[in-house]
């Protein structure tokens, strides 16, 4: 009888200009969540995680010249686990641009979903765990409108500020 192993979590927070970030990564290094406080869905550390920066540095690298304006593309090993169709739908949020913005009708087209099937996109959304790294503030509502996000509306509007999609809140 084998006992299954629970898989090692890598663990690491980054400050940014949305607040602390907390970073996950499996054993090769691959990220596999990004979250921000009060994150609907979001992670929080478990007992057993290891907190180790090392698995982090380009991560933290990246993610320091993209707050700075300087990275429009992240380059980084991602790993999240779903079901086949919300992974089609993060695969799809991965190819949405810097500085541009799609709706959650669009993306259900990318992937070949059914016009009634836009809830199920909008869950899959939602439900993404590498927030920033995977752009799912870039999605917003048929009607222009900023639609929820799993992070907040105040981060969306920084990030879409950010991008040049938005004017820049007042601090």
């Amino acid at each position: 009888m084998t006992m299954n192993m629970p898989e090692l979590v890598y663990w690491t927070s980054v400050e940014s200009p949305v607040g602390p970030l907390l970073l996950t990564a499996d054993p090769d290094g691959a990220l596999t969540s990004l979250s921000v406080p009060g994150q609907k869905g979001g992670r929080t550390v478990q007992d057993g995680w290891l907190q180790d920066p090392g698995p982090f540095r380009a991560a933290e690298e990246q993610l320091a010249a993209y707050f700075a304006a300087e990275l429009k593309e992240f380059r980084l090993p991602l790993r999240a686990r779903g079901t086949e169709f919300r992974e089609r739908v993060w695969d799809a949020l991965d190819a949405v641009p810097y500085g541009a913005t799609t709706t959650y009708g669009e993306i259900a087209a990318r992937i070949g979903a059914s016009r009634p099937a836009v809830r199920a996109v909008g869950g899959a959304i939602g439900a993404n765990p590498l927030l920033i790294l995977r752009p799912c503030h870039r999605v917003i509502g048929a009607d222009g409108s900023l639609t929820g996000y799993a992070g907040g509306i105040e981060r969306k509007t920084r990030l879409l500020a950010l991008e040049g999609v938005l004017p820049l809140p007042p601090s």
